[in-house]
């Protein structure tokens, strides 16, 4: 598995795990649901500031987001 499918699936898990909807997340990171929807099918890659944002939204670690450490 690509390590952007990885981070997309664990995107996925932690949203819904918070109970958040794309369209949600999206309009907290001010871009459409579409967009979002890439970063959690691993088709667009995030930024710093972008994990950074999605790390603390969802309170994950980068470690565990990246697969390098479990919750």
């Amino acid at each position: 598995m690509s390590l952007k499918t990885e981070v997309g699936k664990r995107l996925k898990e932690s949203r819904k795990a918070v109970q958040l909807t794309q369209t949600q997340v999206a309009g907290l990171m001010n871009m459409r649901q579409q967009q979002y929807s890439r970063f959690e099918t691993g088709r667009f890659e995030l930024n710093y500031e972008q994990i950074i944002f999605l790390c603390r939204l969802f309170d994950i670690s980068s470690d565990y987001l990246f697969g390098l450490a479990e919750i």
